[in-house]
C-alpha cells in the first residue's frame, strides 16, 4: 500500500510521534489532516510540513470531548471527499501510585485514551464502510501488553485498546477496512513531562528511558512502513520491546523485576 495521495488523518499531531508522522506522511505525498487540542502548535506543524495548502488541513479536536466527532468527520469529507487512513495517536498519561490516584484522573485518562479514541474511530469507520475501503491505525504502547508501577490506569487504557481493535479488525474485514495496532516502547519525546501527578499538575521531567529511546522520526518511519506492508501489529522501539517476550517466556523473571521496581519506588 502506497500512501502518496492518500487522505491521512493524524490525531495528537501537535508534538512527538504525531508531529513526526505528519512530516513523514507529507514528505511521501499524502494529504494530511492534523488534529490535537493545541491549535497554535498544529499550525506550526502544518507550516513545517512544507506541503501545498490544498494537501494539509488543521482540525482542532479534543478527544476528552467527542460529542462533535460526526461533525469533524464531515468537515474532513467536505475538504477531501474521503478518509483513507486514520492514525489514532492522541493520548495522555499519569505517574501516580494506583491507590493514591484520584478517580477523576483515572476517568480523564480513560476518557481520552479509550473512549475518545473509539468514538472518533466509529465515526470514521462508518465513512470507510461507505467507501468500502480504509485503514485504521491505533498507537497503543508496550504497556498494553503488561502493567508497570505508577502507570496503572494508563496501562489499563492501552490494554483496552488492544481488546477493542482486535475485535474491530474482524468486524470490518468484509468492508475492506484493515486495522494496524502499533506498540511503541520508549520514544524520545516530551510526553513524560506532561504526565499527571496526584494533584493534577504535570510531572515536568523527561525520563532517562525516554531520553535514550528511539527518535520520534524513526518511530514514524516504522509506523509508515507497517502501514505500507499491511501489517496487523508492529512493535516500535529499542531493547525495551523484548520485555514483552520476557513476560511471555520467563514470567517469573519478569514479575521479580516488576516487584523490585515497585519496591524501589516506595
Amino acid at each position: 500500500m502506497e500512501i502518496k495521495d492518500k487522505v491521512i488523518w493524524i490525531t495528537g499531531a501537535s508534538s512527538g510521534i504525531g508531529e513526526a508522522l505528519a512530516y513523514q506522511c507529507a514528505e511521501e505525498g499524502a494529504k494530511v489532516i492534523l488534529s490535537a487540542r493545541r491549535e497554535d502548535e498544529l499550525n506550526r506543524v502544518c507550516k513545517n510540513c512544507n506541503a501545498s495548502p490544498e494537501n494539509t488541513f488543521v482540525l482542532h479536536l479534543d478527544l476528552g470531548q467527542t460529542d462533535n466527532v460526526e461533525d469533524k468527520v464531515q468537515e474532513v469529507i467536505k475538504r477531501f471527499g474521503r478518509i483513507d487512513i486514520l492514525i489514532n495517536n492522541s493520548g495522555m498519561g499519569h505517574r501516580t501510585l494506583a491507590v493514591n490516584t484520584p478517580s477523576y484522573i483515572d476517568r480523564k485518562v480513560m476518557e481520552v485514551n479509550f473512549f475518545g479514541t473509539i468514538n472518533l474511530t466509529k465515526a470514521v469507520a462508518k465513512q470507510m464502510q461507505k467507501q468500502k475501503s480504509g485503514k485504521l491505525v491505533i498507537v497503543t504502547s508496550i504497556m498494553g501488553k503488561y502493567g508497570m508501577p505508577l502507570y496503572s490506569t494508563y496501562a489499563a487504557s492501552k490494554h483496552a485498546l488492544y481488546g477493542y481493535f482486535e475485535s474491530l479488525r474482524q468486524e470490518l474485514f468484509n468492508d475492506n477496512i484493515s486495522v494496524l495496532i502499533v506498540s511503541p516502547g520508549f520514544i524520545n519525546t516530551d510526553v513524560s513531562t506532561k504526565l499527571l501527578r496526584e494533584d493534577g499538575s504535570q510531572f515536568g521531567v523527561k525520563s532517562d528511558a525516554q531520553e535514550k529511546g528511539m527518535s520520534a522520526k524513526d518511530c514514524a518511519k516504522g509506523i509508515v512502513s507497517a502501514i505500507k506492508n499491511n501489517r496487523n501489529h508492529k512493535f516500535v522501539g529499542k531493547y525495551e520491546i523484548f520485555s514483552v517476550y520476557v513476560k511471555q517466556f520467563f514470567p517469573k523473571v519478569f514479575y521479580k523485576l516488576m516487584r523490585k521496581m515497585t519496591k524501589d519506588l516506595k
